[in-house]
């Protein structure tokens, strides 16, 4: 009997690729004539390429949730409630993490399941505020002081200082995307702005090419920087032996006498309507997604659950130096990008736009203006 090969993509690093290779073996093993094979690729080439065009190569795709407004548009994965019985779906409501769950369901349908979550969180080397007798940072001039002190890595690619533009909008006053003739008023568009010049006008310009797989290595490498006031947060980081020092994540601090409100991530796994073999890759899905597996087996390989479960888990906890303890509140306190088809044209471009004004290439005024006219024109795309 000619063996049956389900084809996987996902991202490149060890969050995203070794927890499903982990259980793909198991699968397999539990699955006699079956073999899940994975292909990798880095965030940057996620961000790039038409996911759309991929599920008519692969059966199974690791995904990101503003996405789902071009599957709900192009049927090109398959809705999960009609594979999936009301009571596993319901079990994944009851436990999402922040609302990692719903993130994947739009225009009515479940197009992905929440497998990995993830938020922007502080991080910091306890060992090094240790040593040098420092507090860490409870308020915004807490964290402009230590920055100007030179102790602060934070990613500022233009990916991540859109998120984080999102997350100061909401800080100064208004939640972006609230009508459909500009994403942020000008009075608190602006504020935002210049709360993130103050601080990324301190860092090390290194920091404009780094994402926060880049600075949670750097600052488990090296040294030279205390504390990471906010990035997407990997539990790996904060594993005994993944890298040659741990860091510890924390919330964020206080802006505005409230602390601040992070753009969530994590990824979704689909099933693509193309799959030859929609039945095992569904079943896979069900078997990784799982209570019992999110709880045990994905977090020890790795991973980051979708599921709750795994985050009050006890062992995990002590497993990953308390990092999901931590961190649920900071998850559950987050927010939801849109979904719309045609928002990831905005996201594409909006980001480089705000790098811009920090590395005083663009005007304040111009910026706010062209991001408005960015969302306007991703509006008009067909199949909202």
């Amino acid at each position: 009997m000619e063996k049956i090969i389900i084809k996987g993509i996902t991202w490149g690093h060890s969050r995203g690729i070794s927890p499903l290779l982990a259980f793909s073996q198991r699968f397999s093993e539990l699955t006699p004539g079956v073999e899940v094979q994975w292909t990798k690729r880095s965030l940057q080439e996620f961000a790039d390429f038409p996911i759309e065009k991929l599920t008519e190569q692969y059966d199974l795709l690791i995904i990101d949730h503003p996405w789902v407004g071009c599957a709900a548009a192009t049927n090109c994965v398959l809705p999960l409630e009609g594979y999936l019985s009301k009571e596993y779906l319901q079990d994944q409501l009851d436990n999402s993490v922040g609302q990692s769950h719903q993130s994947y369901n739009y225009n009515g349908h479940q197009w992905a399941l929440a497998i990995d979550a993830a938020t922007p969180a502080a991080s910091y080397r306890p060992d090094l505020f240790e040593k040098n007798n420092i507090s860490l940072p409870v308020v915004w001039d807490d964290l402009i002081t230590l920055a100007r002190e030179g102790k602060v890595a934070v990613p500022a690619i233009p990916i991540d200082l859109l998120m984080n533009f999102y997350m100061f909008c909401i800080a100064s006053g208004t939640t972006p995307f609230l009508n459909e003739h500009e994403v942020v008023n000008f009075e608190s568009g602006k504020a935002a702005l210049l709360l993130m010049k103050e601080l990324y006008g301190l860092v090390d310009q290194k920091m404009f090419q780094l994402n926060p797989i880049g600075v949670a290595e750097l600052m488990t490498s090296t040294d030279d920087y205390f504390y990471c006031p906010f990035a997407y947060c990997y539990s790996n980081y904060s594993r005994e032996g993944y890298s040659d020092k741990k860091i510890k994540y924390a919330d964020m601090v206080y802006v505005n006498n409230q602390r601040l409100k992070s753009t969530i991530g994590g990824t979704g796994l689909a099933v693509s309507a193309f799959s030859q073999h929609k039945d095992i890759a569904v079943a896979f899905l069900t078997s990784i997604v799982s209570p019992k597996c999110q709880s045990t087996f994905y977090v020890e390989n790795g991973g980051q659950s979708g599921h709750k479960s795994a985050w009050t888990s006890q062992q995990n906890n002590l497993l990953c130096n308390d990092f999901f303890s931590t961190l649920l509140p900071v998850i559950e306190n987050g927010f939801i990008r849109p979904r719309y088809n045609g928002y990831l044209y905005f996201q594409d471009h909006a980001g480089i736009l705000i790098q811009d004004f920090i590395l005083n290439k663009r005007a304040l005024e111009n910026v706010l203006i062209e991001i408005n006219e960015l969302y306007i024109k991703s509006l008009s795309f067909t199949n909202k």
